[in-house]
């Protein structure tokens, strides 16, 4: 690839480097640390260069990587080393992004080539863009005198001297066919020209008139963009109720990041999302307030966006990335406020793989490149109030709804005295509610955090329940495609004719609630309404999601059957009624994080309701209305459930008053499982304020055909666990057949 050689470069950023004929190079594998190159003659090479070098019987792209003294180790010796093949001419990774690098490594206790394969997912951006192929005017210079047909005149008057157009906006705006062009070249009126390479993404206008800030967001907003104009590392924890304008407050701190200050250029703006709610309503608004689109990062953009989207980034052409956790490890020079919205959000974190919370390597992006960082949420997270309550993070709070609008009237509906008919599970009062609202000419929406018709499918007659061959879970049934699945590994299945246990004939039914069958009830009820499905399965990403909206705000929904997704942040001015169907649903089993995490998802749901100038109702259904969740819910009094909360975890210095670090232990044989496991139980880390809890079976004891096996470490806050780890597992000889995956800072425990 002679185009990517380069033989000079700018200044260093670490002196020395490229004097040195020996440089270290991290490859995007999972591999130890960085590997030694020779740096040939012909090649000026500095820390953070991409560069291609040979690898066993191929090339690869790496980085050059900043040496370190703990890195060191024998040095190869100088004729063993093997050049490196090309620089690619493309912007050299900054400084504070392979600082981050090595963080969220050393934190996660992952191989740095892991966490570089991150930041280099598009392989394809590193290759500078094709130039493409246009006309322009020829010029004097023959003396020739070519004929001027009507055809050709109307080309000439849509060229200007100097200008390079694409063949095909010529055509089309001459009205003209690609041959005139051509026979217009021969005729020396045109000449070949490459077209210069335009921006993707148009800037952002900070000044960009908005919509007005009420009182309480102007001075919230006011707060936030002093901190982003210091220019210095802060982190701002942005509360408020449902619907209190703290979108428009943290776009204006986004504002503050893109302006130029004290001769200084405008600087670079994360915002993360969950994935789900990068819809076109967050969009509208972002629009609305600066006038164009961000730059998007998410599953859904395609490979040539992506492309495009991490070049212009690395080029500082990207002034606003919005996102999902991955764009964390965007390459930004420049980056001046990084936002997490929904920072309470479990999505946030990385399970396979490197195992990380985007939410806390936010943080410390934004501290090594020096930016501000805001988390957003109706509904923080435990951890965030600690700290904002301790004085780690700055806290504004927004107390009221923007516009006038209230919050709703939350109120429950006692399951033990009101209970569903038999085979139904929508209580009388709940469907009484529904039928007034849908009268009224309003929307309602019933959630319900399960996917597909049921839950559960067993044998009348044996009892047999029909589970995955994989994983250690039920197969959910979802009737409209007549399958059984399983939503741990995917495994799906035609539902048998008869039981595989005892062979009886018509024997299996459904057992419990999935939003399907609520669907199906409501269908009865109410025959005429328009109905719609939100959940992972109907609308697997933001553009589906999108649609769905865009139908209920243009009222072409009368009621939305929902799981989670329709807690994230959406706008439906016409929808005054939500009902739960089962408020109990995420208090089973023993999660540490159940209460906290079943709290956070009912009251972002219910704050669905009322969001315009007709009152919202929720109505919970519970067969336990005296639980601490659900009077939180009804009181409104989120502080105080919080505050009871964090008196639970302190004595038994349970997060955020301690440190967790979960080892789980899997191989394809259980036995080996079970040895690894017991090895490293023995092998376990003792001493004062450090506990080990395991080897246990995990919830998931089967999971992709891997058997499972948890160890969990517990120690005081102010002990790190990342060194205890590391001794531990040097301690353990673990056979290659077995995995051992890390999960610092866990937040499920399946």
């Amino acid at each position: 690839m002679s185009e990517g050689l380069r033989k000079h470069r700018g200044t260093k950023d670490t002196p020395g480097v490229a004097d040195s004929p020996r440089v270290r190079v991290l490859l995007p594998l999972p591999l130890a640390g960085a590997y030694d190159y020779r740096t040939p003659a012909v090649l000026s090479i500095n820390s953070g260069d991409f560069v291609t070098v040979p690898l066993n019987h191929r090339d690869i792209i790496g980085v050059v990587w900043d040496s370190s003294p703990e890195q060191e180790t024998t040095p190869i010796a100088e004729h063993r080393l093997r050049p490196v093949t090309a620089a690619l001419p493309v912007p050299r990774m900054t400084p504070s992004l392979r600082r981050f690098i090595d963080w969220v490594a050393a934190y996660t206790l992952s191989p740095p080539g892991a966490v570089l394969r991150m930041a280099m997912s598009v392989p394809a951006a590193l290759e500078p863009p094709t130039p493409q192929a246009g006309w322009m005017l020829a010029g004097p210079g023959s003396n020739r005198q070519p004929r001027i047909t009507p055809e050709r005149a109307r080309v000439l008057a849509v060229l200007r001297p100097g200008e390079a157009m694409a063949g095909a906006r010529i055509a089309e705006a001459a009205q003209v066919s690609p041959g005139v062009l051509r026979g217009m070249a021969e005729a020396g009126l045109l000449r070949p020209a490459l077209l210069p390479l335009a921006s993707r993404f148009a800037r952002p206008d900070p000044d960009h008139p908005g919509s007005a800030l009420g009182p309480e967001q102007a001075v919230a907003a006011a707060t936030l963009s002093r901190r982003v104009a210091a220019r210095e590392f802060s982190v701002t924890l942005l509360t408020g109720v449902t619907g209190s304008g703290k979108t428009e407050v943290y776009l204006d701190a986004v504002a503050e990041c893109l302006r130029p200050r004290d001769g200084k250029p405008g600087r670079q703006a994360l915002v993360l999302l969950p994935e789900i709610a990068l819809s076109a309503q967050w969009l509208d608004r972002f629009r609305a307030r600066f006038g164009v689109a961000p730059a998007l990062w998410h599953s859904e953009v395609g490979g040539k966006t992506r492309r495009e989207t991490w070049r212009a980034v690395a080029e500082g052409q990207a002034p606003v990335v919005v996102g999902a956790r991955s764009a964390l490890f965007l390459p930004f020079p420049d980056l001046g406020l990084v936002v997490v919205d929904e920072e309470h959000e479990a999505a946030f974190k990385q399970e396979e793989g490197v195992v990380y919370h985007a939410r806390d390597m936010a943080v410390v992006r934004a501290r090594l490149a020096g930016a501000a960082c805001v988390l957003v949420s109706a509904t923080p997270s435990l951890e965030s109030l600690t700290n904002a309550r301790t004085g780690r993070y700055h806290a504004l709070h927004l107390p009221r709804r923007h516009g006038g609008a209230t919050l709703p009237e939350v109120g429950m509906i006692d399951l033990r005295e009101h209970p569903p008919e038999r085979g139904r599970f929508l209580s009388p009062p709940l469907i009484a509610a529904v039928g007034a609202a849908l009268e009224r000419g309003e929307q309602a929406m019933l959630f319900l955090n399960r996917r597909g018709y049921a839950p559960l499918t067993l044998c009348r007659h044996c009892g047999h329940r029909m589970r995955c061959p994989n994983c250690t879970a039920w197969l959910v049934e979802h009737r409209a495609q007549r399958r059984l699945q399983c939503h741990h590994c995917g495994h799906a299945e035609s539902p048998p004719a008869e039981c595989p246990e005892c062979g009886s004939a018509n024997s299996l039914t459904a057992i419990g609630p999935g939003v399907e069958r609520v669907l199906e009830e409501v269908t009865d009820l109410w025959p005429e309404s328009r109905r719609i499905v939100m959940a992972s399965d109907t609308m697997p990403g933001p553009a589906a999601a999108a649609a769905a909206a865009q139908a209920i705000q243009d009222r072409a929904v009368d009621l939305i059957i929902g799981t989670q997704i329709v807690a994230k942040g959406w706008h439906f001015p016409h929808l005054t009624l939500v009902g739960v169907v089962d408020a109990d649903l995420g208090l089973a089993g023993g999660d540490l994080r159940a209460a906290e995490r079943t709290v956070q998802l009912l009251h972002q749901v219910a704050g669905r309701a009322g969001r315009a100038e007709a009152p919202g109702q929720v109505l919970l259904q519970s067969y336990s209305p005296e639980h601490p969740v659900m009077q939180a819910l009804v009181s409104g009094d989120l502080d105080a459930f919080m505050a009871a909360e964090a008196n639970i975890r302190r004595p038994g210095h349970w997060p955020p008053f301690g440190r967790l670090a979960a080892l789980i232990v899997s191989s394809e044989d259980e036995r080996e499982a079970d040895r690894a496991a017991r090895d490293l139980g023995l092998a376990a880390p003792g001493g004062e304020g450090v506990q080990v809890l395991g080897p246990a079976p995990a919830p998931l004891a089967l999971l992709r055909g891997r058997h499972r096996r948890r160890l969990l470490l517990k120690t005081r806050r102010d002990i790190a666990v990342q060194p205890l780890l590391r001794a531990w597992l040097a301690r353990v000889k673990v056979p290659n057949s077995v995995r051992v995956q890390v999960d610092v800072d866990p937040v499920a425990f399946l």
